[in-house]
């Protein structure tokens, strides 16, 4: 196996590329310029069997191995940015007012762009990768990575495993986490509007109150987790948004409300549905208002394959050593669209270290350019060990 050492050199290349995309983001499926500079990269490595256009914007490039014939794995990064403002500071700030690669996209790309031009060069592998530039990962439905699924990628390229990586600010510069199984939540939403019968703030009695019911619902979902669930199977539901009248002397007729739903546990989707239903619903009627109620399935469970795990994990520790990789870490309730190309193919995604920057999502957030090489060496790795010809 290789050392990050071996791509020291690729990684200067590989920060001015991130740079590139970090001052230049785009939001959801418009990322036009984004595809057009990775496909003209993967094309100037001497790869030639580059599709475009899938999902929209989505790009699928093959690199055919010098060992012979054999499977071919997908490698997937991400492509999107967010609609933040950016307060890094950074030379390389975003150009754009109102959007940054607030999630380290623009360092996934850069690291598989990394690995695609040493992979092109040396071919010391059988079989095929294809490497997947997915858009729209932070659009929620439907997003990018299940609309790439829908477009039959898995299927049309062959592929018979797909792996992710994603940074985390919580992990140091050189260090690998993952798990087996279930590695980040579901993520589902809802919408709740409450009817009742608006009046003068001064005269509750004539009205029914709707914001006093919300505010009942609202702490009658919290015992859905605290008295409804078993206590070591995940469940999160906050409720997030809030319209109600917008004068201080108003009760209005409704009010509307929305939140979130997370879950390592597929099937308290389902349970999570149809009891957010009953006690909006039980509660309201007690107090002779009624409701509407909305649930939308988003992205499901990440699930890491246990073979898929094993391999990441081997080829990790053989990167960095034992101590530098976490191979049970703690579970995360926030979502990633790569489920929907782990339910359609066995693979695993794996957590890289950023380094103590400010967290994903954040206005000072930025990749850490020394991650680079550790990212690039692990894909390469990845596929010379899967791929041994």
């Amino acid at each position: 196996m290789h050392t990050v050492e071996a791509f020291r050199d690729l990684q200067s290349e590989a920060i001015a590329w991130r740079h590139h995309l970090h001052e230049n983001p785009e939001l959801g499926y418009a990322v036009h310029d984004t595809a057009r500079f990775v496909t003209e990269k993967l094309a100037s490595f001497g790869i030639n069997h580059i599709e475009t256009g899938i999902a929209e914007t989505g790009i699928v490039a093959l690199i055919q191995g010098a060992g012979g014939d054999g499977p071919t794995i997908g490698l997937r990064a991400d492509m999107d940015a967010l609609p933040i403002l950016e307060a890094s500071n950074k030379p390389w700030s975003s150009k754009v007012s109102g959007k940054m690669h607030a999630c380290g996209h623009d360092g996934h790309m850069a690291m598989l762009l990394g690995a695609a031009k040493y992979l092109a060069k040396t071919r010391n592998f059988k079989g095929s990768v294809a490497l997947i530039f997915q858009p729209a990962e932070e659009v929620e439905l439907p997003s990018g990575g299940l609309r790439m699924v829908q477009e039959g990628i898995m299927d049309r390229f062959g592929i018979s495993q797909v792996f992710g990586m994603h940074n985390s600010p919580s992990v140091e510069v050189g260090k690998f986490a993952i798990c087996d199984g279930p590695i980040m939540a579901s993520q589902d939403d809802f919408d709740i509007v409450v009817k009742g019968r608006g009046g003068h703030a001064a005269k509750p009695h004539e009205t029914i109150d709707p914001v006093v019911i919300a505010a009942q619902i609202i702490v009658g979902l919290q015992s859905l987790v605290s008295r409804s669930t078993n206590p070591l199977e995940s469940l999160v539901i906050s409720v997030t948004k809030f319209n109600a009248a917008q004068a201080y002397n108003i009760i209005p007729d409704h009010v509307e409300m929305a939140g979130t739903v997370r879950t390592l546990v597929p099937g308290l989707r389902d349970f999570a549905e149809q009891r957010i239903l009953a006690v909006a619903q039980g509660i309201a009627r007690g107090f002779g208002a009624d409701i509407e109620f909305k649930y939308r399935r988003s992205v499901p469970v990440t699930f890491n394959h246990t073979e898929g795990t094993n391999l990441a994990i081997n080829v990790a520790r053989h990167l960095v050593g034992l101590a530098s990789v976490n191979d049970n870490i703690e579970r995360r309730m926030g979502a990633e669209d790569f489920a929907y190309m782990l339910e359609a193919r066995p693979g695993a995604i794996i957590l890289l270290g950023n380094g103590p920057t400010a967290g994903l999502h954040h206005p000072a957030y930025d990749f850490n350019d020394d991650a680079l090489s550790y990212g690039i060496a692990y894909w390469v790795n990845l596929v010379e060990t899967a791929l041994a010809s």
